[in-house]
């Protein structure tokens, strides 16, 4: 058979043919994304096993959208990262989400393919399907969606979940007394609010507290990724102008359909010293934190220039400086505080917080948490959001136990 001949040219189409038909009725899963994750071909295999069509994924979805929250967090933080050091990546175990919200357990191969000059054009991805070997899997969500429609098993999953995006206990800090709450709005939703206190290697110590736009299993995916960017950089770089520019340019990236994913927090390093401690703290978007001196004074702690983080590609970031001397108090909170309703129309506000601890000044870190809790069970339904608050102060002599 001759190139010329007409059976040639008929072998060679039914060839074509038969190349097309295998990739598009597989066994298996095939998709191509770009280097941004948005999907740009995908068969039809996977897209029988999903319910999609095909234009429903085709530029207008990312790979990781398909997956499951937690999957989303392994994607972002393990996946993507390995995948690019290492160009490929295989036999990791997903679950994606069918068009019917049914999820579907798959073992994944993703290749970056590159171009003749080494440098990488799209990312190609194999799904197999694992029902058959992850049977346990199916078991496990089918008994977690008959959990899910007890309503006293919703609040005990949302409330385990809140419970993994705060730290179990505070490390003890010499010199200073740190005291924190967490105050639900609702048992049945996971809030975005988060605060951390860690040891640095220089001896100082590193603390936050911040609150992600949202709730829900959304919000909670990108607290999780926020308070594991912010460790993660201050162990490079302490430095809180340097550690927020790092949050910031993460959640840039951070898009879900068109969705900014973004966040108020506050940054601090300290520096504990012989007559007390030095705080600097840079802040973005977030409230400011409230002083109360020794002498009774109480005043803000304003962060000029602080900007939403994950809003703009170059968010601006300054820091400030604070010293507390004994019976010095500090207080960090989230807007669910100062927000609250207490009346029709009529919010707390900043103004009617600092004259609160202007009664209660000067007071201990434990002293001020104390007062906040009860201000928040007195407002009642009136705190709609979640509210975090975070306190640390230098104990007068007279208070230092012995």
């Amino acid at each position: 058979m001759t190139e010329n001949d007409p059976d040639h040219d008929a072998f060679s189409a039914l060839l074509e043919d038969s190349a097309e038909d295998l990739y598009e009725n597989a066994p298996c899963g095939y998709l191509s994304t770009s280097l941004d994750g948005h999907i740009a071909k995908v068969n039809g295999t996977l897209l029988r096993w999903l319910g999609y069509r095909r234009e429903e994924l085709v530029g207008r979805r990312r790979f990781a959208d398909l997956l499951t929250v937690g999957g989303k967090l392994y994607h972002e933080t393990h996946f993507a990262p390995l995948l690019r050091m290492q160009g490929e990546v295989r036999g990791v175990a997903m679950e994606v989400i069918a068009a019917d919200g049914t999820r579907l357990p798959v073992m994944v191969n993703s290749t970056v393919k590159t171009g003749s000059d080494g440098e990488p054009l799209l990312i190609r991805t194999t799904v197999f399907d694992a029902r058959d070997r992850r049977t346990y899997e199916r078991e496990l969500l089918r008994a977690r969606q008959e959990a899910e429609r007890e309503r006293d098993e919703i609040r005990r999953l949302a409330t385990t979940l809140q419970r993994t995006l705060l730290p179990p206990v505070l490390p003890t800090v010499p010199g200073v007394e740190i005291a924190t709450h967490y105050h639900h709005a609702s048992p049945f939703e996971v809030g975005g609010d988060f605060y951390d206190v860690f040891p640095l290697a220089d001896g100082r110590w590193a603390l936050f507290l911040g609150d992600v736009c949202g709730k829900g299993a959304g919000a909670a995916a990108v607290t999780s990724l926020t308070r594991y960017t912010l460790r993660s950089a201050a162990v490079y770089d302490p430095d809180p102008v340097a550690v927020l520019t790092n949050l910031n340019t993460v959640l840039n990236q951070e898009h879900e359909d068109g969705r900014a994913r973004f966040c108020t927090v506050t940054f601090g390093v300290l520096t504990v010293e012989p007559d007390g401690c030095t705080l600097t703290v840079a802040a973005g978007g977030h409230p400011p934190g409230l002083l109360l001196r020794a002498d009774g004074t109480v005043e803000y702690v304003e962060t000029p220039g602080g900007q939403l983080i994950g809003i703009l590609p170059d968010a601006r970031v300054v820091t400030t400086t604070i010293h507390l001397a004994a019976g010095d108090t500090f207080v960090l909170y989230s807007d669910g505080l100062t927000e609250a309703r207490t009346g029709d129309t009529t919010r707390y506000s900043e103004e009617a917080l600092l004259e609160f601890a202007a009664t209660l000044a000067p007071t201990s870190a434990t002293g001020i948490v104390d007062a906040l809790v009860d201000l928040l069970a007195g407002l009642g339904k009136g705190v709609e959001d979640d509210t975090a608050v975070l306190a640390l102060g230098v104990p007068r002599s007279d208070q230092v136990r012995t």
